[in-house]
């Protein structure tokens, strides 16, 4: 396939068809482990395409939340050891300062020949941090989906397909990328593009640490900010920055391009876009370099062990949080949404 002049080979679904991915699977028993942000989607989808799933979860709100989604207790549900000694493919789907936790109960449970499937190169990648050193006798795969558990599968209910990374760690069976293409049909995937643990991992922290959430809010503040410096209206300020961008012009990007969004603009929208484009990519670029510097040292490993292992950790996070939401752009956003016209 040609991205951009660059050939690079995916795998979609015509080329491995589910039909293939069930042959490949059927005699195998998945265990997805954790029942947070991409285990909902991966076990749901794979348990309606056809694979024979469980879930392993500790006891608690996302246990409940498993019930609620039609796992049986005993029957499909079970504690994360039950279910990982089940399992041939353990799915670990935690989060990364749960897998370094749970580490020692999964070790144990992966015996020759099981597989340990990742969605998120880091647990391995800083396995010098994370102290997660899989077994030498045990497939290590991963399919990454570019996208929250959320939105996975909700594509998957509308037949359409989230695009996934994967990558083959360690292939003690000489089948490990059969099954992780399997598995990335299974679960919903788009189409299939290969990475390695360590690209994956380092791509993933820069893209949410960068455009896809730190850099994004950032840039949308400090907009908003000197249009309310200025004497603009919260309401003004807001529309200006965040509200024209995700309801009129992201899908124009998404649907074709920059290029076409910018076709569908006003002649002085296109002229100073082009013209202001190369200032803030100056800007921004060397802030990009220093994050990926960072990511790419271990550093951002580092400090997130750090934080999310405190035991206050989810009390200050709800605090950090609350900021944000109740800060005056976002709380302008909750009364924008209540007037756009679907909900009127």
């Amino acid at each position: 396939m040609n991205f951009g002049g660059v050939i690079e080979e995916v795998m979609t679904r015509e080329e491995f068809p589910l039909s293939k991915a069930q042959e490949v699977l059927k005699n195998e028993t998945i265990a997805v482990i954790g029942y947070g942000v991409q285990g909902p989607g991966q076990s749901l989808n794979l348990r309606d395409n056809g694979f024979n799933v469980i879930v392993g979860q500790r006891a608690g709100k996302t246990f409940d939340k498993a019930i609620a989604d039609g796992w049986v207790p005993g029957k499909t549900l079970f504690s994360i050891e039950e279910a990982a000694e089940k399992a041939s493919i353990i799915m670990c789907l935690l989060s990364d300062a749960a897998v370094i936790s749970v580490w020692p109960t999964l070790k144990s449970k992966l015996t020759p020949g099981k597989t340990l499937y990742f969605s998120h190169g880091f647990a391995i990648t800083w396995n010098d941090r994370t102290g997660v050193v899989p077994p030498k006798d045990i497939d290590v795969i991963m399919v990454a989906p570019k996208g929250s558990g959320t939105s996975l599968r909700s594509m998957f209910l509308e037949n359409r397909g989230l695009n996934s990374s994967y990558a083959v760690y360690q292939d003690a069976s000489g089948k490990a990328l059969e099954k992780t293409l399997a598995l990335g049909i299974g679960i919903g995937s788009g189409y299939l593009f290969e990475t390695t643990f360590q690209r994956e991992a380092t791509s993933d922290l820069t893209g949410e640490r960068g455009s896809l959430m730190g850099a994004i809010q950032g840039l949308l503040l400090a907009q908003y900010e000197v249009l309310r410096e200025n004497g603009h209206t919260p309401s003004e300020a807001f529309n200006e920055t965040v509200e024209e961008l995700t309801q009129s012009l992201m899908p124009l990007f998404a649907a074709k391009g920059m290029d076409w969004m910018y076709a569908n603009c006003s002649t002085t929208a296109q002229r100073g876009a082009l013209d202001w484009m190369g200032p803030f990519h100056d800007a921004i670029k060397p802030v990009v370099k220093k994050l990926y510097e960072s990511v790419k040292s271990g550093k951002e490993a580092q400090i997130s062990i750090d934080s999310n292992s405190k035991p206050d950790y989810r009390v200050k996070l709800e605090a950090e949080l609350k900021a944000l939401r109740e800060s005056e752009m976002w709380q302008t956003a909750v009364t924008v949404r209540k007037l756009r016209p679907e909900n009127n």
